[in-house]
């Protein structure tokens, strides 16, 4: 097995390093939120992967042998089924660093505001471009995710700190999506994309970030705060 065959793996190693290791810390306490956590991630999961196993079987994209260690289920490579644990651990480790150092940092208005913009923008991309079945699909699942977390209500008072764990998130998945789409070891049909890169990054993989993160948020926070278990 040559050494470009652990590129995708390599890149999720890098991504959960820093977080598994700083879980610990004595003020986030990562560790100690895993039971509401593991959870929240499994669900989520669920049903990304079943909509990436649709995605993959019609042809919208798909990954590049070279770049995998070759193990695959369901069409997808294990690094595939990883990345949906691993991604979403690392993010939520980002949310609560940033409850935990900077607790006054809260503008709830504002980010109202701009999450019912976001709804319009999502809806507005996936109505004009119903035959781009990822732009589609990718945009409409965000705008009824958001707008049911929005009028919901509940996560108003976390909605600060989910957006800026957003932006912070965006500089490692400009580096770690990048190498993905610049190798590329994920390939998308043109058809189904709008065809606008960000760097080489289509742009709905931002769509689909946000939508990913705000999903294992909303679970996490629901579970914590419902005390199930």
């Amino acid at each position: 097995m040559d050494l470009k065959h652990f590129t995708y793996a390599g890149l999720l190693l890098g991504t959960l390093a820093i977080p598994l290791a700083l879980s610990f810390d004595k003020k986030v306490h990562f560790w100690t939120k895993w039971k509401y956590l593991f959870p929240a991630i499994l669900i989520a999961a669920i049903l990304f992967i079943y909509w990436d196993i649709q995605f993959t079987t019609a042809g919208i994209w798909s990954f590049n042998h070279d770049y995998v260690l070759g193990y695959f289920y369901k069409g997808l490579p294990l690094e595939e089924w990883l990345f949906f644990l691993i991604v979403p651990y690392a993010c939520l480790f980002i949310y609560e660093v940033l409850k935990a150092y900077f607790q006054t940092y809260e503008f709830p208005r504002v980010f109202a505001a701009v999450s019912l913009g976001l709804i319009v923008l999502f809806g507005l991309l996936s109505f004009y471009h119903q035959n781009q079945l990822y732009t589609f699909f990718n945009f409409l699942f965000a705008a009824v995710y958001l707008s049911y977390t929005i009028f919901r209500n509940r996560f108003k008072q976390h909605l600060s700190k989910f957006y800026f764990t957003y932006l912070i998130t965006l500089l490692p998945f400009l580096l770690i999506n990048g190498v993905l789409t610049a190798i590329p070891v994920v390939q998308y049909s043109s058809d189904h994309i709008l065809n606008i890169r960000v760097l080489t990054i289509p742009v709905e993989d931002f769509g689909y970030l946000f939508l990913l993160l705000l999903m294992n948020t909303t679970i996490y926070e629901t579970l914590k705060e419902q005390k199930y278990y």
